[in-house]
């Protein structure tokens, strides 16, 4: 149990300051290059890697690798160390291949993701930044099967640590930029050398981050050795293991693909409303399903699988439904302090250097729109949780694949309706709706599976929370409102007025109302909370 504890523990701190610094990445590099055009030629090459690795890999990584390795560590005769090596040089060698083929394809991908013309300075500037940050493909593909070997080996200081590296090298890279650079934003100003430094510094961070995890490797006792000896590597084994969990990748991928395209069209007719302002707002609204969400579904998905093998359904009713109220009981008023507060959030950490205040108030109109999306998303992916309890990869497929077509649908409508300067708004609805609708699908097939969910008790325990984060959003409104008419727009001090009191005692008001009327998963948040206090 101390081990367990301890592990958790790195886990928790590693994951919480990988966080913070990411966030203090994304205001430098928004301080260096603003959210404008430049902002949008980053940012679109900056996603494809990720979008690629997600194809190749990531999706794969922890429902089939990591099971796999496993499974020859404890069948193998050599401990399966001579598999981790196979399963190593294959993917060395795959994302070599597969990187040196992006940087060639490198203006084909950025005309995938982007409705712009090739010729325009655009599209030529984030092809060189793409054929600049393309190339840590190899390397990040490499770092991720490095630490799914470490996870299996219970070393997990150093997979939760390297993203930290990562970011302290790029933030640094975009400090040098700031003050290499006399203007960071301007578009047609920017030399192929300050792009070599922006995207390769990038690039920089990526190798800094599997190099940690290699070392780290080599100390866990692993010895690499190349193996090609391929046809023992079980490929079409994971192929056919993971073949579900890539079919969702895609379908996702598909619909990011569609988002890059509308967005970075309504960058091109209104500047700073582009893909910069989505990807950013995007990153704060995940924030609190990554903190919360993600630590309550991988507590609660064990207890289910263990219920579901079992046959006792009763049990995963219990579980499924006290992991979305104790969600809830803190994403209910996160959301409606985001639909509130959203400029005030974003002008502190975006207002500055080469980007406009009005750029960043225009971030937190995204934000205050995803704040619609928070809860029926976090619900969304608790509900995923059910069928993956049933080891069912098949029917999350079809369910992401509804969300995605009718996300895409919704986007379309909405891009050709609104005008340019509200089109990425449109986008964080079509987003908000989408979810909302595949909560709604998930849920009835979910019940089915599992003979009812409880669906009345949730109802009234959500109902309740709302009710009681009304007041704490009436307090936000209420400090918006003062501050603008008493000291006039959203400067950076003014906005950490509203966040002070909107946001700090708004949420004191929350957690004082919803101990009265007693509502149980707040207060055992907070007990939790106070007991780590008080030790």
């Amino acid at each position: 149990m101390s081990r367990l504890l301890r592990a958790s523990a790195i886990m928790a701190a590693g994951t919480m300051v990988s966080r913070v610094t990411g966030f203090i990445r994304t205001m430098v590099l928004a301080y260096a290059i603003g959210t404008a055009f430049l902002g949008d030629a980053y940012n679109a090459a900056y996603a494809i890697p990720y979008s690629i690795l997600d194809l190749l890999l990531l999706g794969v990584l922890s429902s089939v690798v990591v099971p796999m390795i496993v499974r020859a560590q404890q069948q193998d005769p050599d401990g399966g160390r001579a598999y981790e090596q196979r399963l190593l040089t294959f993917a060395t060698i795959v994302l070599i291949v597969v990187a040196a083929l992006a940087v060639l394809a490198a203006p084909l991908l950025i005309d995938l993701y982007t409705d712009w013309d090739r010729g325009e300075r655009k599209f030529e500037v984030a092809v060189r930044l793409a054929q600049f940050i393309l190339p840590q493909l190899a390397f990040f593909g490499i770092g991720a099967v490095a630490g799914a070997i470490l996870n299996t080996r219970d070393r997990f200081a150093a997979p939760m640590w390297a993203p930290v590296v990562n970011n302290l090298v790029v933030i640094c890279v975009l400090i040098a930029y700031a003050i290499v650079v006399t203007d960071g934003s301007d578009l047609n100003s920017v030399s192929n050398g300050e792009l070599a430094l922006l995207g390769l510094g990038t690039t920089a961070g990526i190798v800094a981050q599997a190099t940690v995890l290699v070392i780290a490797l080599k100390r866990a006792g692993f010895r690499f050795v190349a193996r090609f000896d391929l046809r023992n590597a079980r490929l079409g084994e994971m192929a056919r293991a993971g073949v579900w969990t890539i079919g969702y990748v895609v379908v996702t991928q598909l619909g990011f693909m569609l988002t890059t395209n509308l967005s970075s069209a309504a960058g091109d007719a209104v500047a700073g409303h582009g893909i910069s302002p989505y990807t950013l707002a995007f990153q704060l609204f995940q924030l609190p399903y990554g903190v919360v969400g993600v630590s309550v579904i991988t507590a609660m998905l064990p207890r289910m699988s263990r219920a579901v093998a079992e046959g006792r359904f009763a049990e995963v009713r219990t579980e499924f439904g006290s992991g979305v109220r104790l969600i809830g009981a803190v994403m209910v008023p996160v959301s409606l302090l985001l639909m509130v507060l959203g400029p005030a959030i974003t002008v502190p950490l975006y207002g500055h250097g080469a980007n406009t205040v009005a750029n960043a108030i225009y971030i937190g109109n995204v934000l205050q729109v995803y704040g619609l999306a928070l809860v029926p998303f976090a619900v969304f992916q608790m509900l995923l949780r059910v069928f993956y309890s049933f080891g069912d990869t098949r029917t999350p497929v079809f369910v992401g694949a509804g969300t995605t077509a009718v996300n895409a649908a919704l986007m379309v409508l909405f891009y050709s309706l609104l005008p340019a300067r509200y089109a990425v708004m449109g986008l964080a609805l079509a987003y908000a709706i989408a979810y909302g609708l595949g909560a709604i699908a998930a849920w009835m097939l979910a019940s089915r599976r599992v003979g009812g969910l409880g669906g009345w008790q949730i109802g009234m325990a959500m109902t309740k929370m709302y009710l009681a984060a009304l007041p704490t959003a009436a307090l936000a409104l209420a400090s918006v409102w003062a501050v603008q008419e008493v000291f006039g727009g959203l400067g950076f001090l003014n906005s950490m007025i509203i966040l002070t009191v909107g946001g700090g005692l708004g949420m004191l008001l929350y957690l004082w109302i919803a101990h009265r009327v007693r509502i149980p998963e707040v207060s055992s948040v907070v007990g939790m909370v106070a007991g780590r206090v008080r030790r």
